[in-house]
């Protein structure tokens, strides 16, 4: 065995299959989920389940202190939110007190990795250069604000400490939720945009960010540093759907829907959900995230220190999970 890893959130999407890819590099995973989790994507890769109170800093203090971990993945977030609060209890204040209790015992992870976002940072203008990590943030949802707010807490708090900061684009691959969305609306023949505005974009594919993840756990350095994490290329907002034909054989009716009309439907949703604990799938601020002109990103810095490469373009990866989609009848 290489050591011992503790995931957060490891029943999620990420989460799910860092766990998947760790187990299989050698390493005893422990994972840290609800009590309503699904465990059937994880069970067969997992030594044993822990379930934390994450505001109880003197519990998680002796629960490090017994296990000592070699490495903590914190992939467990919050991104849909009815109030800043409630997104910040999770992705601020949780995230803190993990770090904390981490690091305060005797013999301290050698690493604790935090998936942040490229939310934190934000989208940029059409013309304006990839971003880095060097960007100011310029965060556009109360999602990228917590983020950044994880970020600038860590910084402030434990620079000092051995902690690897990751910020992913836009995830895909198998099981994942949100933009299987928009593959069910293909499916059924309907490829829609709303506005008729150039956007420049980005994805990683959700294997490559699992290796990544765990690249990350190994790199040596004794402070906090931060890496974008894209496949390393650009894509116009075409390319997904253009990709589904060709894998699926499916033609499908593209429409522009006007900005006006959708913000409208956006304000709509958001006012009939004012009162459910459930948040609508579009919403005003989703809608900013959605139209957001360039979300193009550099890499570099994840290749050369991380040894970050990408073995999945969108077109090889998207291929990848449209198949998945189709064997386990997420796609009819």
């Amino acid at each position: 065995m290489k050591g011992k890893i503790l995931v957060t959130g490891a029943s999620g999407f990420v989460g799910s299959h860092f766990v998947e890819t760790a187990f299989k590099a050698g390493y005893e995973i422990h994972a840290a989920v609800r009590y309503s989790s699904s465990l059937d994507a994880i069970r067969p890769f997992v030594a044993k389940f822990v379930y934390l109170d994450f505001e109880d800093i003197c519990g998680l203090t002796s629960f490090f202190a017994e296990e000592n971990y070699t490495y903590i993945v914190h992939a467990a977030a919050l991104t849909k939110a009815k109030t800043v609060e409630q997104m910040h209890a999770v992705n601020v204040r949780v995230s803190s007190n993990l770090i904390e209790a981490a690091f305060q015992i005797a013999v301290p992870p050698k690493r604790f990795v935090f998936i942040s976002s490229l939310a934190a940072i934000g989208p940029v203008q059409y013309d304006d250069m990839p971003l880095t990590e060097n960007n100011v943030y310029n965060p556009i949802t109360i999602y990228g604000k917590s983020k950044q707010a994880a970020e600038e807490m860590i910084r402030q708090r434990f620079s000092d400490q051995p902690i690897t900061i990751i910020r992913p684009t836009a995830v895909y691959g198998p099981r994942e939720k949100d933009l299987f969305i928009l593959f069910d609306t293909m499916n059924k023949g309907i490829d829609a945009y709303i506005g008729k505005a150039p956007q420049k974009l980005s994805f990683i594919y959700v294997k490559d960010l699992a290796n990544l993840l765990l690249n990350a756990c190994l790199v040596s350095t004794d402070h906090v540093e931060t890496f974008n994490a894209t496949d390393g290329k650009v894509y116009s907002r075409y390319e997904m759907a253009n990709i589904f034909k060709q894998v699926l054989s499916r033609k499908l009716v593209r429409l522009h829907l006007p900005y006006k009309m959708v913000k409208m439907l956006a304000q709509l949703c958001g006012w009939l959900y004012r009162n459910s604990k459930q948040t609508p799938v579009l919403y005003p601020e989703r809608l900013g995230e959605l139209t957001a002109q360039s979300w193009a990103c550099d890499i570099t810095k994840a290749k050369t220190i991380l040894r970050f490469d990408p073995a999945y373009d969108l077109e090889a990866g998207l291929s990848e999970s449209l198949r998945w989609y189709k064997d386990n009848n997420w796609l009819k």
